[in-house]
């Protein structure tokens, strides 16, 4: 067989190795690399750290998009899976479980349990990320998630049943974070809207749901039909979605540290120092998949120490404070991580407090009548599966040089709105089906885009930290809508105009956004 350069032996590109709308190929030269502007390059920050990022982001360009990335892209999407799952989950099988456990107790514990798990391990997760890095988080995660889920459906009763979905919650709650985080500190900059892409995977996690509850909430012989008649025997139905779903999440877990052994990501490695390691890596990928990649060490150490990236302590209350005032750098650095905190607040805010008042608006208005159980879940399932494909169009919007991520954002949310708007005419289940399949897609356009605009415009040394904030202001939002839920009148149509008008507001919000990651690439 003939001999082949180098050149020649590389893969031939695929659907990811070109951009939407462009024709050449990503991998280009070096020069042309050099060329390109990271998104904070000139906020004055650590110059060393904006040297070796520069070097380091001409590194991976260079690589480009191999299958390393395919295998990314679905171990980083099966968390995104996992936390929709679990939040889905609970909402589900909370009614069936609070039935056999006699109707006493609070009726929306289960909810506040696992949003104030995803509270814990949004800050948890995310800050251990920025100090131990990524990689024990991203494998540890889901272990944790996947027992606690497996273990809550044996619960003898309500209250345990709370603490495993609070540690399910925990365990999951840091997917958001460290998924975005690590695909993205692996991603050539021509494909950063692979990160919105990734996206569809919360969709997925979604329909999943629904056709395991689909499966096992609607047959007679594992759902009582009220609590006087309850026991443990005739209502299996809750267990076994709890026992499937943790089956599958456990599934996900193994091929996590099974399909890839994920190395620490180069962008964490040159806040640490660990120059060497982040050469090593890089040319590791480089040469499995023959690809150039001229990174060496004596390059990055030529462009000085990073000194901004941790204190002196790693394991100290310092270091959590270093990763705070990081991301108030710069005014603008600030500016910038105040409105992401606030739009997560703001959907954190408007997505559960819609779905919280729906029911019963609904039902008020005779949009349920002739809808059984069946029907039920077949109308849950149609909507989550609507939800896997607004990223995807996301992913090609943003990638547009006219709209970008903040117009691709501005542009779902006032859809979005539109829709809520429109839902309060809603007056059969026909009508009621077709406005959530609607919804559900119109607002993953949004939803899509800010989880990837998060990490991208964060800086490096302190983007898991800050993410996990973001998440955080999300899930507390989460908790207020539950508990609103407890005590507020359910049946009139405020709610729904007040929630369309936080989507409004997210629209200005995405408006004024000072950082636009198109044609840049992360810090």
């Amino acid at each position: 067989m003939e001999e082949k350069t180098m050149e020649n032996k590389q893969e031939e590109p695929g659907l990811f190795e070109r951009d939407i709308g462009v024709s050449e190929d990503v991998r280009t030269s070096e020069s042309t690399f050099g060329d390109a502007e990271e998104v904070l390059a000139l906020q004055d920050l650590d110059p060393a750290l904006n040297a070796k990022m520069h070097l380091v982001n001409n590194a991976i360009d260079e690589i480009g998009w191999t299958n390393y990335h395919w295998k990314l892209f679905a171990l980083n999407g099966f968390g995104y899976a996992v936390d929709s799952l679990v939040l889905l989950l609970q909402s589900n099988i909370s009614g069936p479980a609070f039935k056999e456990f006699g109707e006493v107790g609070y009726d929306n514990a289960q909810t506040i349990a696992t949003y104030v798990g995803m509270l814990v391990g949004a800050l948890f997760w995310g800050m251990s990320a920025d100090i131990i890095g990524r990689r024990w988080a991203f494998n540890i995660s889901l272990f944790i998630s996947s027992a606690a889920t497996i273990v809550s459906g044996a619960a003898p009763g309500w209250v345990s049943l709370g603490v495993f979905t609070a540690l399910a919650g925990f365990g999951a709650g840091g997917n958001l974070i460290l998924d975005t985080t690590v695909f993205l500190e692996y991603l050539p900059s021509s494909k950063q809207w692979a990160l919105t892409f990734l996206a569809c995977w919360w969709g997925i996690g979604q329909a999943v749901t629904g056709f395991i509850c689909w499966g096992f909430l609607v047959p007679p012989q594992w759902n009582c039909d009220s609590a006087e008649n309850c026991p443990r025997d005739s209502n299996q139905g809750w267990r076994f979605v709890m026992y499937t779903s943790g089956a599958l999440v456990f599934v996900m877990s193994i091929a996590r540290v099974t399909v890839v052994r994920l190395q620490e990501t180069p962008k964490y490695r040159l806040g640490t120092g660990e120059d060497a390691e982040l050469v090593e890596t890089l040319q590791s990928i480089a040469k499995k998949y023959n690809r150039p990649c001229s990174i060496t060490f004596e390059k990055l150490d030529a462009c000085g120490t990073v000194k901004t990236a941790h204190s002196k302590s790693r394991y100290s209350f310092q270091e959590s404070l270093v990763h705070l005032r990081g991301l108030f750098a710069t005014k603008r650095i600030g500016f910038s991580t105040v409105l992401i905190w606030l739009s997560w607040t703001l959907i954190g805010l408007a997505y559960p407090l819609f779905y919280v008042f729906l029911t019963s608006y609904l039902a008020s208005r005779g949009a349920y009548s002739g809808v059984g159980t069946f029907e039920t879940w077949r109308n849950y399932t149609l909507t989550n599966i609507s939800g896997i494909f607004g990223p995807i169009l996301a992913a090609w919007m943003c990638n547009l040089r006219f709209l970008g991520r903040r117009y691709t954002m501005v542009i779902g949310a006032l859809v979005t709105m539109a829709f809520f708007f429109a839902y309060t005419v809603v007056s059969t289940p026909a009508q009621d089906v077709g406005f959530s399949c609607a919804i559900a897609f119109c607002i993953n356009i949004y939803y899509g885009t800010l989880y990837a605009y998060t990490p991208e415009v964060l800086p490096s040394a302190h983007r898991a930290t800050g993410n996990g904030i973001a998440v955080g202001c999300n899930r507390i939002m989460g908790i207020i809508s539950a508990v609103v839920a407890s005590t507020a009148n359910t049946g009139t149509v405020a709610p729904i105009y007040l929630c369309a008008a936080l989507y409004l507001a997210m629209a200005a919000v995405s408006v004024i956004f000072p950082f636009e990651p198109y044609g840049r690439r992360s810090s």
